[in-house]
């Protein structure tokens, strides 16, 4: 049975819908490299997160494995599920709900990606393992608020586990890799300090966030939230029929997403926009192809349109753009959508 745990309903929550988006999208595909929000303090960041966990459909998980692995899908487990498979020894399964791992500011290293005990493979020739955060979330939401005040390492380390979906750890020549796809979100408030410009890139999507200034919408807020307060099930029990359609097309577009096409006139554009931004790298591009076909497969389109482009463009040029040192994230969307507009012929 699926446990709320009195989280807010995702789909309750009031505006910020450039952030749902890209939670929905990186929970389609964790292979964007996770999302960055970046905003003021009481606009629903950590809230959302805590949500889409409860939104996502439920995880069967080999029991007792401390990497979560997949029961049913022998390329994705660890090592040792792996061996298991192939001596023919039953692997047994349980299911749980998709976890949330908050990750401290404090971290350090061997905690985030585990320790090697070192004399015991070298008295017995066995690697013994103790996993870390990058273990725990394997398969689940890796949650870093306060990402820009972590160690400029760590958060390198995180992002490359969530770009290759492994964690590996070497230590005087003993290495040990296991399996490390999960869904990053680093939230930060750009007043406490920036990331650097290297690290800001790695993350796939980002996503600019202020508090709402619509008066009716902050009247909504408040009513939702007392309601939620007052009789959290009743609440829960009332957005439960949007819940389970979004659920439905998370299920869905993750079904269609390895089919979905893409044409190389979109792919053009794609060129076209980054060159156009000013943008450094090819990250850029990549990442706005994968967005776009997730967002396709979102819609349950077969083939990306310049329409899955423009809502992609934002989220995955909002970082990259070039900017000067202390100067605020600015992206000029009328340039985007004048480089769209220019030969359009993709049918939409």
């Amino acid at each position: 049975m699926r446990s709320s745990k009195l989280n807010f309903p995702f789909t309750a929550i009031v505006g910020q819908e450039k952030m749902k988006l890209a939670l929905v999208l990186n929970a389609i595909n964790p292979k964007l490299s996770g999302v960055l929000i970046r905003g003021e303090k009481g606009t629903a960041k950590s809230t959302a997160v805590r949500s889409l966990a409860v939104l996502l459909p439920n995880l069967h998980v080999v029991k007792d494995c401390p990497f979560h692995c997949d029961p049913y899908d022998i390329h994705k487990m660890c090592f040792e599920c792996r061996e298991k498979v192939r001596q023919n020894v039953n692997l047994e399964a349980e299911e749980r709900q998709t976890r949330v791992i908050n990750l401290p500011v404090n971290a350090t290293e061997d905690r985030v990606v585990g320790t090697l005990d070192l004399e015991h493979a070298i008295k017995r020739g066995e690697k013994r393992f103790e996993p870390g955060v990058l273990a725990d979330a394997n398969r689940g939401i890796l949650y870093v608020d306060e990402v820009n005040l972590l160690d400029d390492h760590i958060v390198d380390v995180l992002l490359d586990s969530a770009a290759m979906g492994v964690n590996s750890i070497e230590r005087e020549g003993v290495s040990y890799t296991h399996p490390a796809e999960f869904i990053l979100v680093g939230t930060m408030n750009p007043e406490e300090g920036e990331l650097r410009p290297q690290l800001l890139d790695r993350f796939g999507l980002c996503v600019n966030i202020e508090g709402i200034s619509d008066a009716e919408q902050r009247v909504e807020v408040v009513k939702r939230w007392v309601a939620f307060e007052e009789d959290p099930d009743a609440f829960i029990k009332e957005w439960q029929t949007a819940e389970a359609d979004l659920r439905t097309k998370i299920v869905h577009a993750r079904e269609i997403l390895p089919e979905v096409e893409i044409s190389d006139e979109v792919l053009n554009k794609i060129a076209q926009i980054s060159i156009e931004i000013g943008v450094d790298g090819h990250r850029a591009d990549i990442i706005m192809m994968k967005t776009a076909k997730t967002v396709a497969a979102l819609h349950q389109r077969p083939v990306v349109t310049f329409e899955d482009l423009e809502e992609s463009a934002d989220m995955a040029l909002q970082h990259r753009v070039r900017r000067k040192p202390f100067e605020d994230i600015v992206l000029d969307r009328e340039r985007i959508a004048s480089v769209l507009r220019q030969n359009v012929s993709v049918t939409k």
